[in-house]
């Protein structure tokens, strides 16, 4: 339930997230301080800190931290490389979103940008540039603050956000990256009251959303767009995958991994959804890939990353290798993995207690094999097919054990 109103949250308040990036540079007004104009149109200024957001998304914060600092230190009085050093903190927190380690610094470069970029709106004739980031800085944060339950301060930050969101409508250049908020927001809005009715009341505020115009129009952010292309590519992942269009999610999977080889979360999908559509090949190599930067410590590799790996590696092992040592040990990694990020309800976690239990039961451990049944019984989602699974091979166990007793 608390990532679904994080998700809320998402489409209602971050519309205007990483569109204001774009904007905001490609934007330029006479009336700027000329430094503040330069950032916006100078070529090279674009072109480094494109490098630098390439870095980031590859986890290469070091590097990229080095070009939004050499940014700040040239431009110490405008916003964007405080937000640039939060959006970096925020990719952090991307993998496994249960993870608090870097929230004080995230929020700390999102109050950075928002007190310098109050300073430019006072100061300024032309408010449109600062309201951008504004209405940016604020929608990351209504995010967290969802992810972390404190809704009234989610509910403060988001209603912020759309206040200096309405100032920039209708301004600035009409390129693709403005159809990132119209895209998400009508995805969204149609979505969340068809999965979830209880919130029906509550959407009936908002107007009226559109699933397929919302995933054509990131589609189009995600093929024409510059700045904003990755961020809808993030969101068409994840939508692709809800939609069941696995196809899809797959090639668009494969080419973020490679273009962001590092990337965890990419790196994820394209395991996820190379498992999903059959390419064996594939889905092993990642998700020995993935298992392997866990070991060496890699940035973002953990947990959540490691449970679906660990979990693909054993469901091959055990069903076309027939390596049933090596699928146990990979079932046991996944509830490792599993347990360290306390996801002990999570379909990875059920289904390895399954596999386990049926590898014991193939080699005639009973009782072993129905230790496993019972606990994935007891963290199984109840009447789901899991749950079933569990009690049907409960009962089938329960069974033979009576057999064998009339036997002797």
């Amino acid at each position: 339930m608390k990532s679904l109103i994080a998700n809320i949250f998402t489409f209602c308040f971050l519309t205007v997230v990483t569109s204001h990036i774009a904007t905001a540079q490609l934007y330029s007004s006479a009336e700027l301080d000329k430094n503040y104009d330069m950032v916006l149109k100078n070529p090279s200024v674009q072109i480094e800190s494109t490098e630098a957001i390439n870095k980031l998304y590859n986890y290469q914060f070091y590097e990229a931290d080095a070009e939004f600092r050499w940014l700040k230190h040239r431009y110490p009085k405008h916003p964007m490389p405080h937000f640039l050093m939060g959006l970096a903190e925020w990719w952090k927190i991307v993998p496994n979103t249960d993870n608090e380690s870097y929230d004080k610094t995230f929020l700390a470069q999102m109050d950075s940008t928002i007190n310098l970029a109050e300073e430019l709106y006072d100061n300024e004739k032309n408010k449109i540039e600062p309201a951008f980031f504004l209405a940016a800085a604020y929608a990351f944060k209504g995010r967290l603050y969802a992810e972390r339950e404190s809704w009234a301060k989610a509910a403060f930050a988001g209603k912020k956000s759309l206040k200096y969101f309405e100032e920039c409508k209708g301004n600035g250049d009409l390129t693709p990256e403005l159809l990132f908020g119209d895209g998400l927001y009508n995805y969204y809005a149609e979505w969340v009251p068809k999965e979830y009715p209880i919130l029906k009341p509550v959407l009936a505020l908002f107007p009226k959303g559109n699933k397929k115009l919302g995933e054509q129009q990131l589609e189009k952010v995600g093929n024409n767009a510059f700045y904003t292309r990755v961020e809808a590519r993030y969101f068409l992942l994840q939508i692709y995958s809800m939609e069941n269009e696995y196809s899809k999610a797959y090639e668009m999977a494969k080419y973020m991994w490679q273009t962001f080889p590092n990337n965890p979360y990419f790196e994820r999908y394209f395991c996820r959804t190379a498992f999903v559509t059959g390419k064996m090949a594939e889905a092993e190599q990642a998700a020995q890939n993935i298992i392997d930067k866990i070991s060496r410590g890699m940035p973002g590799y953990e947990g959540v990353s490691g449970r679906n790996a660990a979990y693909v590696l054993a469901y091959y092992n055990m069903n076309y290798h027939r390596n049933y040592e090596k699928a146990a040990e990979y079932y046991k990694k996944a509830i490792d993995y599993s347990t360290q990020t306390n996801s002990l309800n999570a379909g990875y976690y059920v289904s390895s207690l399954l596999g386990l239990g049926k590898i014991a039961e193939q080699k005639k451990d009973y009782d072993e094999a129905l230790k496993y049944y019972k606990l994935a019984d007891d963290r199984a989602e109840k009447k789901s097919s899991q749950d079933k699974e569990a009690k049907a091979a409960i009962a089938n166990l329960k069974k033979m054990k009576r057999e064998q007793r009339r036997k002797r």
